[in-house]
């Protein structure tokens, strides 16, 4: 980390802080060198900031890994029983054969508990590479259907990323080791998903809602008509004598349901287009009575 043996905390911090900040991975993804020196300067700093693993290494008994100088002892009267750097003597007791009391001393008690020399040794691993965030602009009807979508990842290579179930603007989706690569592995890639807005269709929780034109002569007369879903167009009956806000329902057409509870449906409103102008409409009404009996505003209160 470039600082004294003697270095106060707040000079290790300082050090510290200047490092990370020019060796971060995300401040240099093309350079795998860097990372692997912000994962060297990352466990000097572990070391240093903690004052027992200092004093250790102060006095010898650990390298700059954080690794014992010499974990095995020579038995007695050999170079452990006075040689050891800094004054480090291992004691093995009479017979010489427990080893527990020092590897608890050394490994933080992991080798001596069935947990094999590399698990108590307290080395802190290599940090992977930074997690990588995308935005992910996904078409409406692509969400409906659960369409695969194609990422571009850093390195120019594609993959296809399978929508979840339940998917709305803001869902997020971890694809494990799709990050910056890094000493200890590549990151992971986070991606937010925003579904697009829809030129005629809307959503209501895991339904969808179409409001749909149809003929003055199709709502008076009835007929079977032609009707877009996100899965393809299928026939619609529009009964006889519908009015504007009628709403049918196609099922088994909205979004798919968080948790595999099957689909949502597509609510169809019907909306009838009047065609204008229409000289024999427009006598047609004036001729008809029955045009001008009734308040269709009535149960409005008006």
């Amino acid at each position: 980390m470039g600082v004294a043996r003697g270095a106060s905390e707040d000079e290790i911090k300082k050090a510290y802080r200047k490092l990370a900040k020019e060796l971060h991975p995300d401040r240099n993804r093309d350079n795998p060198k860097a990372a692997e020196r912000f994962g060297q300067v990352t466990n000097a700093y572990d070391l240093l900031s903690d004052k027992d693993k200092r004093a250790r290494f102060d006095r010898g008994e650990i390298d700059g890994d954080g690794n014992p100088t010499a974990p095995f002892g020579f038995g007695r009267g050999g170079p452990g029983a006075g040689g050891q750097p800094g004054g480090f003597r291992p004691d093995f007791g009479s017979d010489g054969g427990d080893f527990s009391d020092i590897f608890e001393g050394l490994f933080g008690g992991g080798a001596a508990k069935g947990g094999g020399f590399a698990s108590g040794f307290g080395r802190r691993s290599a940090p992977k590479g930074a997690n990588v965030a995308y935005r992910v602009a996904v078409p409406f009807v692509d969400a409906v259907t659960l369409a695969p979508q194609r990422l571009t990842l850093p390195d120019g290579s594609t993959i296809e990323v399978k929508l979840p179930a339940g998917v709305e603007s803001g869902t997020q989706m971890r694809l494990a080791g799709k990050g910056q690569p890094g000493p200890g592995g590549s990151g992971d890639a986070i991606v937010t998903i925003e579904v697009q807005p829809h030129a005629f269709y809307t959503r209501d929780g895991d339904d969808v809602r179409l409001d749909l034109p149809v003929s003055l002569a199709e709502a008076v007369l009835g007929a079977e008509v032609r009707v877009p879903t996100p899965d393809g167009a299928v026939m619609l009956k529009v009964p006889k004598g519908s009015s504007s806000g009628k709403t049918l329902r196609v099922r088994g057409r909205g979004f798919h349901k968080k948790g595999g509870g099957g689909r949502g449906d597509l609510y169809v409103t019907l909306m009838v287009d009047l065609p204008t102008p229409d000289d024999a409409l427009v006598e047609f009404v004036e001729r008809w009575d029955g045009g001008r009996k009734g308040n269709p505003r009535g149960r409005l209160g008006v």
